[in-house]
């Protein structure tokens, strides 16, 4: 297991045992004593409190009360807060906006430059709407926890996706789209897409979509988007069928 996974698993450990010895933690995870012993002072910068004694007998324990004080994210995980936040900005619903734009500030300077890039492609085309009518918030759904990972790929590798797909007539139909852009009405979000069969953009309730999924194919194309013009009839007609 990689760095991250072991120090996580020996967190577990000694949370769960109690008082444990480091000899039963090196066997717990696969490593040597020393590994061990190097895992619990990198635990103990990020802010657990890890008590130990010595001698026969000897072991560690971490203290009940004990919380990281450094945050290990994923790439996906900052993606999806910072999207969020956005959101949560553009709908005018973030309080302490200003606190949580310094400490996603500290976590965006944290990525490598090009996932910055990448970032700030996607926040350029995430359009946010008027709130979405009770009509249809009474049907939304889970969203596929696999789907935002799958868009961010997607958009940035310029590879379609595909997915099954559930209209709001309940008619069910397989789909194979560029992933151009994300549109939110709050609280229900769309991936718009651009169907190369159809030539349309085409949107799709993101709690609608199933086994999101890359394709196979050649790279497509950013194509133009006026949101304003293309989607002013579908934010403001809100029985405008789904195609």
């Amino acid at each position: 297991m990689d760095v991250r996974t072991r120090q996580d698993a020996l967190a577990r450990h000694m949370r769960r045992s109690g008082h444990v010895g480091i000899a039963e933690l090196a066997e717990a995870t696969g490593v040597s004593r020393r590994t061990v012993l190097r895992d619990i002072a990198a635990l103990r910068d990020q802010g657990f409190v890890i008590h130990s004694e010595a001698g026969k007998g000897g072991g560690v324990y971490l203290d009940p009360s004990s919380v990281q004080l450094t945050a290990k994210l994923s790439v996906n995980e900052v993606f999806a807060l910072l999207i969020s936040v956005s959101v949560m900005r553009a709908t005018q619903t973030l309080p302490f906006g200003k606190i949580a734009d310094a400490g996603l500030a500290k976590i965006e300077r944290a990525l490598p430059r090009d996932k910055v890039k990448d970032l700030r492609e996607i926040l350029g085309r995430l359009y946010v709407g008027s709130e979405a009518p009770a009509s249809l918030r009474s049907s939304m759904g889970p969203v596929s926890p696999d789907l935002l990972s799958v868009f961010e790929q997607g958009f940035i590798g310029l590879r379609r996706m595909r997915f099954d797909y559930v209209d709001r007539l309940g008619r069910p139909t397989s789909r194979e789209v560029e992933p151009q852009a994300l549109l939110v009405l709050p609280p229900i979000w769309y991936v718009i897409g651009y169907d190369p069969d159809k030539a349309a953009f085409r949107n799709f309730r993101m709690d609608r979509i199933k086994k999101p999924a890359l394709a196979e194919g050649s790279r497509f194309r950013r194509r133009t988007i006026d949101l304003e013009e293309s989607y002013c009839t579908y934010l403001s007609v809100w029985d405008k069928p789904e195609t």
